[in-house]
This record gives structure tokens, sequence and C-alpha cells, in this order.
């Protein structure tokens, strides 16, 4: 009995000592969040580092379903709808597969994203496929690397690099007439959101004559508001009402003196009037 009860003792303190040992991983687990449009893209992914070994066309063969990264296949997950490769893909989780080429790479969205690798990858659970061409990086990429980038109001692009290779998914949020629809709405509220209004539509380059009004009652209603004058400058300016964008500049200059942002908002004031001359 006490032999077993010593071997009982020497079992549980060996596990506890391999529970309590953590090591590097060789290709350690990343997640990313980034916001774009109305809501948010998250990618959870492995990154492989290349340790002295040939990337693309080796040990990642070309014309090969790849995972893109290491361990369980990569996972993108939407927000929202998005267009990809002009196919509307719903929001939700999606598989990212890869297969890579020396000219050109095919990228997957697939449904099931509970394979291990591309292990029980199955072309029926595909959501999108679209070709793009990679392109070469200046300078070699050590880690595998994902991330969500060139971000606008409604388009993104999904990137991934790795050896001398990158990649570019281009993403669209088809949220411009909802978008319009929100603000309209919001504008009836008692908190008017005529600012943020405004730099949508300027940013967009949609409703100009409207963002302009907007712009024109924040800056009425906050007249020290330098930045306000600014953004109504720039607006009329990009409508093409050119009396009103030097009104607005000048008005810009007048109120910025003395504040923190005197300086900037100065520089860009005399060069929205410079580009009018």
């Amino acid at each position: 009995m006490r032999i077993l009860l010593t071997l009982a003792v020497a079992a549980l303190v060996a596990t506890s000592a391999t529970a309590q040992l953590k090591l590097p991983a060789l290709s350690p687990t990343s997640t990313i969040t980034q916001e774009f449009s109305t809501s948010q893209i998250e990618i959870v992914y492995s990154r492989p580092s290349m340790r002295g070994r040939t990337i693309f066309g080796d040990l990642v063969p070309f014309g090969t379903v790849w995972r893109t990264g290491a361990n369980a296949a990569t996972k993108i997950t939407f927000g929202e709808e998005v267009i990809i490769g002009g196919t509307k893909v719903p929001a939700g989780s999606y598989s990212f597969y890869t297969v890579p080429g020396k000219d050109e790479w095919e990228v997957i969205l697939n449904k099931n994203t509970g394979n291990w690798g591309a292990m029980g990858y199955d072309t029926k659970d595909d959501v999108v496929r679209v070709k793009v061409k990679p392109m070469a990086l200046p300078q070699a990429m050590e880690t595998f690397t994902m991330c969500v980038g060139n971000i606008t109001f409604s388009t993104c692009t999904i990137d991934a690099a790795w050896e001398n290779t990158k990649i570019s998914v281009p993403v669209k949020a088809p949220n411009e007439e909802r978008l319009a629809a929100s603000i309209t709405k919001a504008i009836e509220q008692p908190n008017i959101p005529y600012q943020q209004a405004a730099t949508y539509y300027y940013e967009t380059n949609q409703q100009l004559e409207k963002a302009l009004s907007y712009a024109t009652i924040a800056a009425q209603r906050n007249n020290s508001a330098y930045w306000l004058h600014m953004l109504r400058a720039r607006i009329a300016a990009k409508a093409g009402f050119t009396t009103v964008a030097r009104e607005a500049a000048n008005k810009t200059i007048e109120v910025a003196k003395g504040t923190p942002g005197e300086a900037e908002y100065t520089k860009y004031a005399n060069e929205l009037l410079k580009s009018l001359d």
C-alpha cells in the first residue's frame, strides 16, 4: 500500500509539472479585430515563420489548397454583409483558404470553420472563390502576417504576407443606402449629428450640397470650433462653391488664432486658399 501511495504521489507531481510547462509556440495563434463600416472584421489565424525554409512552391506547394497559416484553418468573421469578387457574403464566420500560384492565387471562403488545416475541406461548402495577383515584397517577411488594410468608409482589403509575397483581397460593404437612411433618421433626433453626417458625405463624395448645409449649421452652432469652419471650407471647395470656400477658410484662420490648433489649421486653410486661386 505504501508503494502504491508513493507511485500515485509521484504521478500527480509529474502531471502537475507537465501542466505548468509553457513553451513558445512555433506558430503562435493571433486574433485581430478591426472596425470596418458599421461593424468589424475578425481574423483568427496561426503565424508560422520561415526559419530558413523556402515557403511558396516548396513548403507551401503551388496549386494546392492551403490553410493560409498553420494549425487550424484561418477563420475570418464579418460583422455585416460584404461583397468579395462580386459575390455577396452574408455576415458570419468562414474558413479562409488560398491556392497559391506563381502568377495567380485563388482565395476561398468556406462555410466549414471546424477543419484542422485543409483536412475536411470540401468545395460544396465554398461561399466565394476569387483570383488575385500576388505582389513581390521589397524584403522578406519572416513571420506569416494577415491584416485588414486600405480602409475607407465602405472598402478595405484582407492582406496576407509571407516570405517575399503579399496578396490583397478587395472587400466592399454595400452600406451607402443603409447609412444614408440612418443619417436621415438621426438628423430628426434631438442630438443632431450634423458634423458626422457632413464628414461622411464629404469623404464619400456624396450629396455635397446637403453636406455643406449640415457643416454650415454645425459651424453656426459652435462658432469657435475652427475645425468645423475648415470642414465647411473643404466641402464648399469640393462642391465648387469657391466664394463660400474662401470665406470659410479665412474664418478658420481667424477663429484658430491663439488655440492649440492654430498652426495646423492655418496651414490647412492657406493650402486650400492657394488651391482656389
